[in-house]
């Protein structure tokens, strides 16, 4: 069973991860929590609880704990050692980024077909993965064989574009569209925000200067 870790602390983990994986192309063998936390501008405290809730490597005296196996770890934890597959709901700009985005495939995420509404879209190819109408998305979840749905429409179709993709069997939904959606207590939603995220940079901008 899995730590009960916050949601704070999964925005968390990936940073980790990715500082460790640059330190480690940097020819680094160890980090102590002390490191970790004035490179990433965090508390000593909040490292070291978020370190003990991934991985039960002890850290050495004087060392901290080693790079390699504490990599593993994070992406054990975050599921980025098993490959799940996914869709993207509307092929527009964002979206059509979103397929030729490499980086997906290294956090577990493989992006395996775009459904749209657009003529001019549908029936091609982005970066080598397939674009349907969404018209086909019941005939074909189940030979995609995928849980997952990237969303990227905007607002005002994004609560039926849900609907659909609940009906057509899909537990996960990664929601940039900028709207509040509702589904059954079965189904994870998780929302992207970008103007909230904005308004936090420039609120940190602010108060910096």
């Amino acid at each position: 069973m899995l730590p009960n870790v916050s949601k704070r602390q999964l925005e968390r983990f990936p940073l980790y991860l990715n500082y460790l994986k640059q330190i480690k192309k940097e020819g680094e063998v160890y980090i102590s929590s002390s490191t970790l936390a004035k490179a990433l501008g965090l508390k000593e405290e909040k490292v070291r609880k978020d370190l003990q809730a991934v991985s039960r490597i002890k850290g050495k005296p004087h060392l901290g704990r080693e790079i390699k196996p504490l990599i593993k770890d994070f992406e054990s934890f975050l599921g980025y050692s098993d490959i799940n597959n996914a869709i993207i709901v509307g092929v527009g700009h964002l979206g059509e980024a979103f397929l030729n985005y490499a980086g997906f495939s290294n956090r577990g995420l493989n992006i395996v077909a775009g459904f749209d509404i657009d003529d001019k879209k549908v029936g091609y190819n982005v970066n080598k993965i397939p674009i349907y109408h969404i018209d086909r998305l019941n005939d074909l979840i189940n030979f995609l064989d995928v849980s997952i749905a990237i969303l990227t429409v905007p607002s005002q179709v994004a609560q039926k574009m849900s609907d659909i993709l609940v009906r057509a069997g899909i537990k996960g939904i990664w929601n940039f569209a900028p709207t509040h959606l509702r589904v059954s207590g079965d189904v994870v939603v998780e929302n992207v925000d970008l103007a909230a995220s904005l308004a936090v940079l420039s609120y940190k901008l602010e108060t910096k200067f």
